[in-house]
C-alpha cells in the first residue's frame, strides 16, 4: 500500500514578500515602507505565516524585531525562490512584447529633462516600444519588472552596473519680475522669501556666496524640484535651482540667474541596470541616446566620463540608493 504524503499548501505570496522584505531591510516599518503597505499588515501577513508553518519565524528585541534561526534560514530560501519568479515572469513579458523597454526616472527628471527630449528617441526608435515609469519609489531590479534606470546620487549601487551620465551644479534663480526686483548682491536674499526643497539645501551655497548664513527654516518647501521651478516662475519667492533641470527658462526668459556663484552638486546622475542587460541592443540604443542628448544640453556642467562601475557582489542587493546633493549623507533621492 502507497503511503501518502500530505499536500504542502504554499502560503500567500503575500506573506512570503512580506517575511523577505523584514529579513532584508532588518525592521517592519522600513518592510512596510517597501511594500507600500502598513506596519500592520506586515505583522498580520508575519502572524499567519507563523501560524500556517507551526514555527515562530521572528522575535521581539527591544523596540524592534529580528528572524529567528528558523526565519533567517526559511527567508533565504524565500528569496532565491521570489528571484526565480520575478525573473521567469521578466521572461514571460519579454517574449510578449520584445520592443519593451522600461525605465524607471524621478518625476522631475522625466518632467523638466527627459519629456522633452523624448520625441526624438522615438522618431529615430521606431522598433522600441519605450515605457518611461516616472516615479520617487526606490526600484528593486530582481522584483520591479524595470529594465533600466535614471538615478540621481553618488553612484554607489549595490548589485547593479552603474554608467556616469552628468553632473549637477546649483544657482540662484528667480522670475525676472519678482517683487522687489532681481536681487543685486547675495545678502540681499535676507529680504525675500527663499523657496526651499525636501532634501536640497541653501546652507552650502551661502557658504560659497560668503554669507554665515544657517540653512533657512522658514518659507514654502517642496518634494518635487520640477514644482519648486513653477514656484519660483510664479514669483513666490527665490530658488535654489539646478543646472539639470533648468530646462529652457533661462533661454526663454520665465527664469535668470541672480548672481554668477554656482556649487558643484556632490550628486551626478547615472544610468543604473541589472548585470544580466550588457549588449543588449535596446540598451545601447538608449544609452547612444542619453549621451548625445546631454552635449547637446548647454545648461549641464561638463561630464567628465568614467567606466561603469560593477556590482560590488553578486549577493548584493539591487535596489537603488543614492547621496543627498551638497552634503555627505547617502540616501535615495527621487527628485
Amino acid at each position: 500500500m502507497a503511503i501518502q504524503t500530505p499536500a504542502l499548501h504554499i502560503p500567500p505570496l503575500q506573506a512570503l514578500r512580506a517575511l523577505e522584505a523584514v529579513a532584508r531591510t532588518g525592521s517592519l516599518s522600513r518592510a512596510a515602507d517597501a511594500l507600500h503597505v502598513t506596519h500592520g499588515a506586515i505583522s498580520h501577513q508575519l502572524k499567519g505565516l507563523e501560524d500556517a508553518l507551526g514555527v515562530h519565524l521572528v522575535e521581539r528585541v527591544g523596540r524592534g524585531v529580528r528572524l529567528t534561526d528558523e526565519g533567517e534560514r526559511f527567508a533565504s530560501r524565500v528569496k532565491v525562490a521570489l528571484s526565480e519568479l520575478t525573473e521567469a515572469m521578466r521572461e514571460v513579458t519579454e517574449r510578449r512584447n520584445p520592443r519593451a523597454f522600461r525605465v524607471t526616472v524621478m518625476p522631475s527628471f522625466a518632467a523638466r529633462w527627459l519629456r522633452p527630449r523624448i520625441g526624438r528617441f522615438v522618431a529615430a526608435n521606431r522598433d522600441i516600444d519605450l515605457d518611461v515609469r516616472a516615479t520617487v519609489t526606490l526600484v528593486d531590479f530582481r522584483r520591479n519588472d524595470v529594465d533600466a534606470g535614471i538615478r540621481y546620487g553618488s553612484g554607489s549601487y549595490p548589485g547593479l552596473i552603474a554608467e556616469h551620465l552628468m553632473d549637477d551644479a546649483f544657482f540662484v534663480a528667480c522670475s525676472p519680475r519678482i517683487d522687489g526686483g532681481v536681487p543685486a548682491r547675495p545678502a540681499d536674499l535676507a529680504r525675500y522669501t527663499l523657496l526651499r526643497s525636501e532634501d536640497e539645501f541653501w546652507e552650502p551655497w551661502f557658504r560659497a556666496a560668503g554669507l554665515g548664513w544657517p540653512e533657512p527654516e522658514r518659507g514654502p518647501k517642496y518634494e518635487d524640484a520640477s514644482h519648486l521651478m513653477q514656484a519660483a516662475a510664479d514669483r513666490q519667492g527665490i530658488a535654489l535651482a539646478r543646472t539639470s533641470l533648468i530646462g529652457n527658462d533661462l533661454a526663454n526668459g520665465v527664469l535668470v540667474r541672480a548672481f554668477p556663484i554656482t556649487v558643484p552638486s556632490t550628486r551626478r546622475y547615472f544610468l543604473v541596470y541589472p548585470p544580466r542587460l550588457p549588449g543588449v541592443a535596446k540598451l545601447e540604443r538608449f544609452r547612444e541616446w542619453l549621451h548625445d542628448e546631454i552635449a547637446r544640453d548647454d545648461n549641464v556642467p561638463t561630464v567628465h566620463p568614467q567606466a561603469p562601475r560593477r556590482p560590488a557582489s553578486s549577493n548584493d542587493s539591487a535596489t537603488e540608493t543614492s547621496a543627498r546633493p551638497m552634503d555627505a549623507r547617502d540616501a535615495e533621492s527621487g527628485k
